[in-house]
């Protein structure tokens, strides 16, 4: 997952005066936790899909070895957060979070991933993860690449 520079400086910058602490401190006789105040005065999400507009943008670049030769993709998929507010009421960042989930519990429910213990998804076939994430909205793209090769997706790659 990729953020642009404005919102890493306003992270980089609430940081540094200490507003991303975990731990409590004492204001006036008080102890409060900065994380958690921050969260109180920031908008609620839910209040965030009107006004939310581009593209979500999340994607791998995987490099490895197939056949012998040395291989690069980049594989993402792209979501429009008007569409998906119009659609489904919420922001596309709600939507791109929570249709994967649903889609791994469904492929447990399935039965195509299973096993006895504790798995992460990147230990069954993706396949058919993938081929759900296309039914469910999220459809994603390969861009082939050159080994030594960086990529930036532009707007206009999607249309």
């Amino acid at each position: 997952m990729t953020f642009g520079q404005s919102y890493l400086t306003h992270m980089k910058c609430l940081e540094n005066v200490g507003m991303l602490r975990i731990d409590e401190v004492e204001v006036n006789g008080v102890k409060v936790v900065p994380m958690e105040l921050l969260a109180k005065l920031l908008p609620d999400p839910a209040s965030l899909g009107a006004r939310t507009v581009g593209l979500t943008n999340i994607g791998c670049v995987i490099e490895g070895i197939k056949g012998g030769k040395r291989k690069k993709v980049y594989i993402y998929n792209t979501c429009d957060h008007q569409t998906c507010y119009k659609e489904t009421g919420a922001q596309a960042v709600s939507y791109t979070t929570g249709v994967p989930a649903m889609i791994g519990a469904k492929m447990i429910l399935e039965g195509k991933w299973s096993g006895k213990g504790v798995y992460n998804m990147e230990n069954f076939d993706a396949m058919p993860f993938m081929e759900e994430l296309n039914k469910q909205g999220l459809p994603w793209k390969i861009i082939e690449m050159q080994p030594d090769e960086t990529y930036e997706v532009k707007e206009n790659d999607e249309k």
